[in-house]
């Protein structure tokens, strides 16, 4: 059995077993975090950070969690939510008057979160990506592709962008500058967006599925036609420098399970933690709200979308490419998080709702 690093409450001693299990079976390397009442009864990690396995995963290694980073990019949008500085049913262009361009004037604030906006589609060079003005402005003058509002097809790499230029308007700083400043400093978490070189060090590079090399790119299943127009990213894509150092608030932030898990129990806790409130909690349940559910035309699977998060429930939160996820269970005040530097091919991939399935186990212990 591997080896796992790290602390568990004994009634919760499912979740390091079944990380054990996805590293017996292969994997590099990963951590799992499950934080109950605000505080960790599991914070484990192990396996390698690099692919040649020479690099042990450490306490503080970590990963690009991919689309896991949507769910810190509307907690931003949520805290200015509740503050009453920004309204989920003004038109975008209340904040971004250029928004309004191609038709967009009608476009609200809670499209962007419900990726309902109809602009799902990057279709810039990948190099655009690292560059905001550029990113928001090309996004600025598209068209949407179907009425907003009316269908939802999953804004796999724009949402960010979106919700990230409102954030930014409305703060005058970047949606990196806002998390770090007004979330994850008062928390103390180690989560990124626009990670710095000193950080470097710390990171385990994103491994593709066994068989496939650094060009393996990230798809949908065969969804509605309008995912056609969208540029592939590709594994060496995130692996790169450029990548690390932008800001792509829908898909390049860098955290560990303890970090994504802390973050995220302000969800699971009404908007207050260890003494930090960031938002109240009804401004907490704004983001299950629902806004759409059905068929997304980009997933190709029903899904039920809150204000910036998946809706499963009861519960809440997000998974990003590869395999991490973070799950928000109010009820229970747990937070659940796993990251992983190992993908695999998304249709033979359960670590996630193994390692959730664990967590309840042990919470019904509690």
């Amino acid at each position: 059995m591997a080896d796992i690093q790290g602390s568990y409450d004994d009634l919760f001693v499912a979740v390091p077993t079944a990380l054990a299990a996805s590293l017996d079976r292969g994997d590099a390397g990963g951590s799992v975090a499950v934080f109950v009442d605000g505080e960790p009864v599991v914070d484990v990690w192990g396996g390698f950070a690099d692919a040649e396995r020479t690099v042990p995963w450490g306490r503080d290694t970590i990963v690009n969690v991919w689309s896991v980073t949507k769910t810190m990019t509307a907690l931003c949008a949520l805290v200015l939510a509740d503050r009453g500085d920004l309204d989920p049913d003004a038109p975008v262009a209340r904040y971004w008057p250029e928004f309004a361009a191609a038709g967009k004037d009608g476009v609200l604030v809670r499209h962007l979160l419900a990726h309902t906006a109809g602009l799902p589609d990057w279709d810039g060079p990948v190099a655009e990506l690292y560059d905001w003005q550029t990113a928001t402005a090309r996004l600025a003058a598209r068209a949407p592709q179907w009425e907003p509002g009316t269908a939802a097809g999953y804004h796999s790499l724009t949402q960010g962008f979106l919700v990230g230029e409102v954030v930014r308007r409305i703060t005058g700083r970047s949606p990196g500058e806002f998390f770090a400043a007004e979330v994850a400093g008062p928390l103390g978490a180690d989560f990124h967006m626009g990670l710095s070189a000193e950080h470097d060090h710390r990171v385990a590079a994103t491994v593709p599925p066994p068989g496939r090399d650094g060009d393996y790119r990230a798809s949908a299943p065969a969804g509605d036609a309008v995912a056609s127009a969208a540029t592939p990213i590709r594994v060496r894509d995130g692996n790169g420098v450029a990548w690390r150092r932008a800001q792509i608030p829908a898909a390049s932030g860098y955290g560990n399970a303890r970090s994504v898990a802390l973050v995220q129990s302000v969800m699971a806790c009404g908007g207050s933690l260890r003494g930090v409130r960031l938002l109240s909690r009804a401004g907490c349940e704004r983001a299950r709200e629902e806004q759409f559910s059905g068929e997304d035309r980009v997933l190709g699977m029903p899904v039920t979308w809150g204000l910036g998060y998946g809706i499963f429930g009861g519960t809440y939160g997000w998974g990003g490419w590869g395999g991490s996820l973070v799950m928000i269970d109010p009820a229970a005040r747990m937070a659940v998080a796993y990251v992983t530097n190992q993908m695999r091919d998304p249709a033979d991939d359960n670590r996630g709702l193994e390692i959730v399935m664990a967590a309840y186990e042990g919470l019904q212990g509690l």
